[in-house]
Parts: structure tokens; sequence; C-alpha cells
């Protein structure tokens, strides 16, 4: 397992401490998560690797504050997580994280705009006027200020995908959670995404990017993989790909 002195000195975002988490299923008792131990610092780009079985799509849930372990710790931005009240957990996740899906998870027949406001309306610090702001900044900033009243039935998947990462960058959370955020795109559009999450990380956004695609590994700055519910690899990227150099690289789209 690889440190380097940058990472010591940055905030830790993100603790497990000896993570296991059980599930009972009949008499059996599947053991999905054995003892997961790593910390992420502020302005790490992580792809968490692994098949089917590995156990990733419970660390997914464990990361998100969707469920919480069996035994060990989870700490989010200092906070302890695992005995809290499911409401806790509910309004830490909306102020902490930035949630990214694979099916995008807008809401149809609304507007970008409005989609993008949605963890805002829980925060009672927002007006409806500064929502909306905040709304349309974040649009901007993933180069959708033109589309900002298109609906989801107006969008290309990679548009919708850039207002999923738009609402997830909303609230200014400690860590964005993207959950095989690729995974319904072309390859171009891939790329293209993934030069916005580069670009996210250049500008000290931590990113952790769950994903079965090891391809996306080589454009982040550190890879975890699991199997059987354990850590086998941990390792800083040494030598990152440049998204916007593959996506030049591809060959022209022709048109039909």
């Amino acid at each position: 397992m690889q440190t380097d002195t940058k990472q010591k000195e940055a905030k830790v975002v993100i603790e497990l401490q000896n993570v296991r988490r059980e599930f009972r299923v009949g008499s059996e008792v599947v053991k999905a998560l054995r003892g997961v131990s790593f910390k992420i610092h502020e302005g790490e780009f992580v792809t968490i690797m692994g098949t089917s079985g590995s156990g990733k799509s419970t660390l997914l849930n464990q990361l998100g504050c969707l469920d919480t372990p069996t035994s060990g710790e989870y700490i989010l931005d200092g906070t302890p997580v695992r005995k809290m009240r499911r409401s806790e957990r509910a309004v830490l996740r909306n102020r902490k994280i930035g949630f990214i899906f694979q099916n995008y998870n807008l809401l149809a027949k609304t507007t970008a705009v409005e989609n993008v406001e949605l963890p805002l309306m829980y925060n009672k610090q927002y007006s409806s006027k500064e929502r909306r702001e905040a709304a349309v900044k974040a649009l901007q900033a993933v180069g959708l200020g033109d589309r900002l009243d298109h609906k989801s039935n107006q969008m290309s998947g990679g548009q919708m995908q850039r207002v999923a990462i738009a609402r997830a960058l909303v609230n200014n959370p400690a860590v964005i959670l993207a959950d095989e955020a690729t995974g319904n795109l072309d390859t171009r559009t891939s790329f293209e995404i993934l030069c916005l999450f580069q670009e996210l990380h250049r500008q000290g956004r931590t990113i952790i990017f769950v994903t079965h695609n090891p391809e996306i590994a080589q454009y982040s700055s550190r890879n975890i993989m699991l199997r059987d519910g354990k850590i086998r690899e941990d390792v800083l990227n040494e030598n990152i790909l440049d998204a916007a150099e593959a996506l030049a690289s591809l060959p022209k789209q022709q048109d039909d």
C-alpha cells in the first residue's frame, strides 16, 4: 500500500476502520465485507473496482450512508456514521455526498435547473432565488449553460449525465460518489465525462468512482481493488492518463 507526502498533509474525508457487513439469508450468513479499512484524503480521485460479488455494491452503500456496518466504523468528514439514526444519516448524506448514478436518476418532465435544485430543497439556508442561482452556476460549470430549461427527454445521455454531475456539485459536497457513471454511454461520450471528472479533480474535488471497468482506473489518482469482501490492492497511479488526449485521438464521428 502506497502513500505520499501530499496525502499525509491533506484532510481525511473518508475513513473506514475494519468495516464488516453481514447479511442473514435464511439460515446462512453472507459476509459481504470482511474487514475493510482505508482512508481517502481531500482532493483524491479514487476508483474502486471489483467484479460482481466482490462487495463493491455493499461498500458503495456504506460510503453513501445508505447502510451501516455490522461492525467497525465509517467516519465521513469527521462524523462517525455507524450509530446514527436513519434520519440523521439522510441529513449527513444530503450535505456531504454528491451522488452520480449510471442511469442518471433525473426526474422526468423536469428541467435541468429543477433537477439540479433538488438537493438544495432540503437545505433551509437557501431561498428559492439562491437555489436557482446555485443550480445555474453548477450547470454552467459542466458546460450546460445553454440547456437550463431543457427537460430530460430533450437531452442526450451525455447531457443527462452532465445534469446529474451538476446536481452532485450544487451542495458543494465533501465527496462525489459516482456509481458506474459512464456505464450507459458510448465511447466518445464516456471520455467527455471522464474529462469532466479529471477537471473536477484538478479543481481539488474529492471523487470516488465505483466501476467494473479497468480502463477507468488509468485516469484516476488511486485504485482500490476489492475481491471477496476484502481489499486486494490499493495503489497510487504514478502515470495518470489524460482523458482529453484520449478523446482527441478517437476517430472522428461519421454522420449517418
